[in-house]
């Protein structure tokens, strides 16, 4: 996957929910740093949940 830049989270979000990878990685920047809930916490949680392939 050509498009997979950390860990391949928000691409797999991305295809999943056929959204824009490139608004899902801002939205998770931003989270990170404004602080709202545990995006860190969010993103590795999902990194464990996703198949393999991405």
């Amino acid at each position: 996957m050509s498009d997979r830049k950390f860990l391949g989270v928000c691409i797999w979000l991305a295809i999943k929910f056929d959204i824009d990878v490139g608004g899902l990685r801002i939205l998770f920047i931003a989270a990170t740093i404004f602080g709202f809930g545990s995006p860190i916490i969010i993103y590795f949680i999902l990194y464990l949940l996703k198949p393999n392939q991405y």
